[in-house]
């Protein structure tokens, strides 16, 4: 007899092995003449020498499917059985718009692109490692683009993630504000860290955050630094000033993936300094790697009458 053991390297095994192990005892029912042991996040395999890889690999088929779509069936087991491989169309099955699943969040959430222009940033992200998502607020090019982020984290494609974002409300020195550090940026930076709550389980986020696989960071805090093996999310882009969204741009490692939002119509800079974003889509357009993606109010996904607030405010300008 053999034993071969397989980490069920996923977010919450538990979930994989089902509700009082029913997805495990599936297994056992597939593989009778093996025995199938949890132990924490990794499951043991013993049985037959002769056929323990290839279960093994149907297994790992299963785990990798679950990683994928969130849960598996009898369905994908006989697929499993019978050609040790999971289609595309299986692995993501087509949604009620035709996008694909980016991230399953905590409790049931599923995050996709919901309309064309952010299936166009998806697609944009697939190609290019440089994306502007340009768009109105509510209209889900931060959500979006955060969803990548965490998607090629999870597929490890990525080592991190960096969210980032000027704190010009505040004034970019922060030093008016009573409190520590912290306590000054992190009601900047809160959107960003209720994006990464709907992806990420609770207490993983915090483990994420505090090991230094998820930052976020003021603008002022990428100066001098090289972002490599990072998906890197520039958020609020238009109130970066020319040089700042220069030197944000230079931070950018050979492994690397950069992502800036913004909202042209809403510039806070002081002085009525020009905005980085404005210069960086006259002169960054036409070199190859770099893609701009235009969202409008069709793309809104908050409360219906955002949708009608920008329209009125788009025809008072």
């Amino acid at each position: 007899m053999s034993e071969l053991t397989i980490p069920v390297d996923l977010e919450n095994p538990v979930a994989f092995f089902g509700i009082n192990d029913s997805n495990l005892d599936l297994l056992r029912k597939k593989f009778p003449a093996f025995k199938l042991i949890v132990r924490g996040n990794e499951l043991k395999i013993l049985g037959d020498e002769k056929q323990i890889h290839w279960v093994a690999k149907k297994i790992i088929g299963a785990i990798e499917y679950f990683h994928h779509y969130g849960k598996f069936d009898e369905q994908v087991l006989e697929k499993l059985m019978a050609d040790g491989q999971i289609s595309d169309a299986l692995v993501n099955p087509p949604t009620g718009n035709g996008s694909e699943v980016l991230v399953f969040g905590p409790n049931g959430v599923v995050v996709k692109a919901r309309t064309a222009n952010q299936q166009k940033m998806v697609d944009s992200c697939n190609k290019n490692d440089i994306v502007f998502a340009i768009g109105p607020a509510g209209t889900g090019k931060t959500y979006t683009a955060v969803a990548l982020a965490v998607r090629a984290l999870k597929n490890k494609e990525i080592k991190r993630i960096v969210l980032t974002r000027p704190a010009v409300e505040a004034g970019e020195n922060l030093g008016f504000l009573p409190g520590d550090l912290k306590e000054k940026i992190d009601p900047y930076l809160r959107p960003l860290y209720d994006s990464l709550f709907d992806m990420i389980p609770g207490e993983k986020l915090k483990t994420f955050i505090e090991n230094g696989v998820i930052e976020v960071a003021p603008l002022a805090f990428m100066r001098g630094r090289t972002l490599d093996h990072a998906f890197v999310i520039l958020d609020e882009a238009q109130n970066t000033t020319e040089s700042q969204l220069k030197m944000f741009l230079t931070r950018m490692g050979p492994a690397a993936k950069f992502i800036v939002t913004g909202d042209v119509t809403q510039i806070d800079l002081p002085n009525k300094q020009p905005s980085g974003l404005i210069q960086a889509m006259k002169i960054l357009k036409n070199i190859k790697g770099i893609d701009f993606i235009t969202l409008d109010a069709g793309d809104v996904v908050r409360h219906r009458l955002v949708k009608e607030i920008i329209l009125a405010y788009g025809k008072n300008h």
